[in-house]
């Protein structure tokens, strides 16, 4: 279990992994609840990780559809990455905003509201019979 109970995008290329969760909001302990959550990021490949941000948020909404008015969250924990002089700076560039820190861990927490988002777009090599629902419930 990497994501929250809910459903789940998960997005996979060489040397990429993306995985945007939808939890169900019994599950959610912080004050973004509805929001889609960008649970994890992964890039070991050339390229800004701004575009890899947006490409993924445009495949999420080819997906799952309108997004939810809160948008995308995620959160960056500042120990756990590389010193950088800006902490989620590639969320930045993809036009999240800083929004605060989460209550327990404090971490920092990015947002991106639907009206910044990149209209949807087809995950690049998808399947699409392969494309359906990850809902936990069904």
């Amino acid at each position: 279990m990497f994501v929250p109970p809910g459903r789940v995008v998960v997005l996979t290329a060489p040397g990429l992994v993306w995985a945007t969760s939808w939890p169900y909001a019994e599950y959610v302990k912080h004050e973004w609840a509805g929001a889609w959550i960008n649970s994890l990021f992964r890039k070991e490949v050339p390229g800004l990780a701004s575009e890899w941000i947006l490409e993924a948020i445009a495949a999420t909404r080819f997906i799952w559809g309108e997004p939810p008015p809160l948008g995308c969250v995620t959160f960056v924990d500042p120990t756990k990455i590389r010193h950088k002089r800006d902490p989620g700076r590639a969320y930045l560039r993809a036009g999240f905003r800083r929004v605060g820190r989460t209550l327990t861990r404090g971490y920092l927490a990015f947002q991106l509201l639907p009206e910044a988002m990149p209209p949807p777009d087809c995950p690049l090599g998808a399947t699409l019979p392969l494309i359906r629902s990850t809902d936990a419930r069904d």
